[in-house]
């Protein structure tokens, strides 16, 4: 029987939560849909299972897939008093391991991380006289990925070339050229990107049995996020991780699978209860987040899935999503600038709306639009908060105040810092780049108030390393203008999507069943990104093209005509 304090753990969590969190032996499967609280459940279960004394802190590892998901896991942790648990990326965990054997194996320092693998790949293909542009050598580092994370060799790739979509607008021929003369070059540079980390990780531990002892002794527990996007090479270390050991919980939700295009497979997410038999089954479908009318839209995009029950709305009515259709995508932008407007007039902050989008390309007449009317965004995508270089400023100067601290209380200390920096109590009228340094240096302000009572700057200096190292930034007032892959994992009370039109959702390369699947899914995230408004919109002509309404739109229209 569980103690109280253990019990205390699982108050607020609803029953499907608590036989979550309570499944602490053996293997645990938990199916989270969209908005039911599946962040909460698993942190609850790590905690629940040290208050009961089933986990031992030192051996837990928590998994997952970004480094802003692994900030977010730490977090609700300390919340709960957990801070000793291991919270990392399968890449943070890999490198951690890598970098300790290394040495011992080979004598030598493990291979630093190549900076940017778009920008070697633009070297070697220049190198052969091919001069490829932002785009493309995108599309290559996708391939690149694709074909690791999905564990072929450079002779497995080869004998696709048959089924493998055109890169880039290379031949097959000369995109494996490409691909090969940059594996050459890396391994002269004595540099590895993060697929190599993995895959030198995954050899090490089959190849030293010591290695792979001392790694299974040191971990016990797992809890795997985000499951659904687990590619075959994680899956293959995870097994490495796990042993003959079924303290494995994962959690997912096959109805936002949508990183297929990186070796992804929700696959191994239906096949969890075949390979464990035995396990425990939990499906999690109280979305807490949307209202009715937005949970019963989103559901229309579900139908076909065979894994996983319809989202059933814990909260109330709301306002019916709306599908808009405009002329161009100039007067769709005008349109969804003037609605965000009238909202921010009526109270509504800014920070609780956002617009998604499939492509980065799409928000381009939205940001003039927005410009034009003064309200204050940021692209999720772009440049990341802690490297703004006011931002930069800020944490020097309270890193080195924290040596010396003057006796003021945090706030006090840190509203001085910002001060000095050119940060004042009220809102600048400008807009532009001033407007923007005040909401970062402001957001920057405002994460004191997420400290425990009686930290100081040095526990502060912690905490904004802590958030830079995992990308865990706060929230600005600024409307999010943002892609729907960047968009997962967020929520805002207020959504608009656009650009829903053949080409852009499902994007022109969808071709085949699976592939316009996935973009039926991806348009799922979006919509279940949404709390209380949610407004979708297409156009019938864009840059100077006449474009077709998404085939999804027809499902979504017959949802609200019911």
């Amino acid at each position: 029987m569980a103690n109280s304090s253990a019990e205390q753990i699982l108050e607020g969590l609803d029953q499907n939560q608590k036989v979550a969190a309570q499944s602490l032996v053996g293997p645990t499967v938990i199916l989270a849909g969209a908005g039911t609280g599946k962040t909460r459940t698993i942190t609850h279960r790590i905690a629940y299972g040290l208050a009961t004394g089933h986990f031992a802190a030192n051996r837990v590892l928590a998994l997952t897939y970004t480094n802003r998901a692994a900030g977010e896991l730490r977090s609700r942790l300390r919340q709960l008093g957990v801070g000793a648990v291991s919270v990392r990326t399968f890449h943070a965990a890999a490198l951690s391991q890598l970098e300790y054997f290394w040495p011992q194996l080979v004598g030598v320092p493990a291979p630093s991380i190549l900076d940017s693998k778009a920008k070697l790949i633009g070297q070697v293909s220049k190198a052969m006289s091919i001069n490829l542009d932002a785009a493309a050598l995108r599309d290559l580092a996708s391939e690149i990925e694709w074909r690791k994370y999905s564990m072929l060799s450079m002779e497995e790739y080869a004998q696709l070339a048959d089924s493998r979509a055109q890169v880039a607008g290379l031949s097959f021929a000369k995109n494996l050229e490409i691909q090969a003369a940059y594996e050459q070059e890396k391994i002269r540079m004595q540099r590895l990107d993060w697929e190599d980390v993995l895959i030198l990780t995954l050899g090490l531990l089959k190849a030293e049995p010591r290695a792979l002892s001392h790694v299974q002794s040191q971990y016990r527990f797992f809890t795997v996020d985000e499951y659904q996007d687990i590619s075959p090479l994680q899956h293959a270390l995870l097994d490495q991780w796990l042993g003959e050991h079924a303290e494995l919980c994962v959690v997912g939700d096959p109805n936002q699978t949508i990183y297929s295009f990186t070796g992804a497979s929700s696959e191994f997410l239906r096949s969890f209860p075949d390979r464990f038999p035995g396990a425990t089954v939990v499906d999690l479908t109280t979305n807490y987040r949307s209202s009715k009318q937005i949970v019963a839209f989103a559901n229309r995009l579900t139908s076909e899935s065979t894994m996983g029950g319809d989202l059933e709305a814990a909260g109330g009515s709301g306002t019916a999503p709306a599908i808009d259709a405009y002329d161009s995508s100039i007067s769709q932008a005008k349109a969804v600038a003037k609605s965000i407007s009238e909202a921010i007039e009526s109270g509504v902050p800014k920070s609780d709306i956002a617009v998604l989008y499939r492509i980065n390309s799409q928000s381009e007449e939205l940001e003039r639009s927005l410009d034009q009317l003064g309200i204050a965004y940021q692209l999720r995508g772009g440049e990341r908060f802690f490297s703004r270089p006011e931002i930069r400023s800020a944490v020097q100067l309270i890193r080195a105040e924290a040596l010396s601290p003057s006796g003021k209380p945090l706030d006090h200390a840190v509203s001085d810092i910002v001060r000095s920096l050119g940060w004042q109590q009220q809102r600048p009228t400008q807009q532009g780049t001033v407007a923007s340094k005040w909401e970062a240096l402001n957001a920057l302000l405002s994460m004191v108030d997420e400290l425990p009572e009686g930290a100081g700057l040095k526990e502060f200096a912690l905490e904004l390393a802590d958030r830079a190292h995992s990308q865990h930034e706060p929230t600005q007032e600024a409307v999010t203008l943002s892609t729907i892959h960047a968009a997962k994992g967020l929520e805002w009370p207020i959504v608009f999507i656009i650009g829903l039109n053949e080409g852009y959702l499902p994007i022109t390369y969808a071709k085949t069943d699976q592939e316009i699947q996935e973009e039926k899914r991806l348009l799922y995230v979006g919509i279940t990104r949404a709390k209380a408004s949610l407004r979708l919109s297409f156009v019938n002509q864009d840059k100077g093209r006449e474009r077709s309404p998404s085939r999804f739109v027809q499902i979504l229209q017959a949802g609200l005509a019911q």
